[in-house]
Formats: structure tokens, sequence, C-alpha cells
């Protein structure tokens, strides 16, 4: 299934108005943020560092810890009134200008375009 940002902020926000506690204070879900990313990092470890996992390890995909961190990130974004989709948009603004000649084009075209 594909989702628009749109949509993954409202089904994030569904589900978190369930409940009375609702979003955490953006100091915890910046400690949660943390955590998931580290939690993706030691995936990637596994998978593609030089740390296999030990035989007592659960085997956890990765694309299962990068969905955890879609939602925490969602969850900030959320709490903080802010839209996914616009925060993409400047955050691509500003890597398309900055670095729009730092790297070998696949074209063979000019990096001074």
């Amino acid at each position: 299934m594909n989702y628009t940002t749109e949509e993954i902020q409202k089904r994030v926000d569904d589900y978190i108005s369930q409940f009375k506690e609702g979003y955490f204070s953006p100091l915890s879900l910046q400690a949660r943020l943390t955590e998931e990313v580290g939690e993706m990092a030691r995936e990637i470890n596994h998978r593609y560092g030089e740390k296999p996992k030990k035989n007592t390890e659960q085997d956890k995909a990765l694309q299962e810890e990068l969905g955890d961190v879609l939602f925490v990130l969602t969850c900030f974004a959320n709490s903080l009134d802010m839209d996914l989709s616009d925060a993409f948009e400047q955050s691509m603004n500003k890597i398309e200008t900055r670095d729009k000649n730092r790297w070998t084009r696949k074209n063979g075209g000019n990096n001074d375009e």
C-alpha cells in the first residue's frame, strides 16, 4: 500500500487520539527517535557491518526498524502541528540548491550546469 504523507499523518493521529495521554512531549519523542534510530543502526551493523548477531538475538527486519523511525518522526510532526510534506519540500529545496554541483552526474553532464 502507498500512503501520502497526509495519510500517514492522519493514520498516526487517529491512532494516538484514542488515548488520553496523547502525544509524548518533544523531549520524550526525541529520546524515542534516538532509540529507534539506534535500533536501526544495530540492524544495519549486523547486516552490512562487522558485527554479526549472537545466536540468541532475534532477527529484526531493517524495514521494520525504518518503519518505527517513520512512526516516531510522524508523531513528532503531528505533536508540533507540522506538515511532513512541507518539511520534506524545505529540505529538498535546500539540498537541491546547496548540493546541486556536489556530485558527479550520471548523464555525463557538467556539474557546473
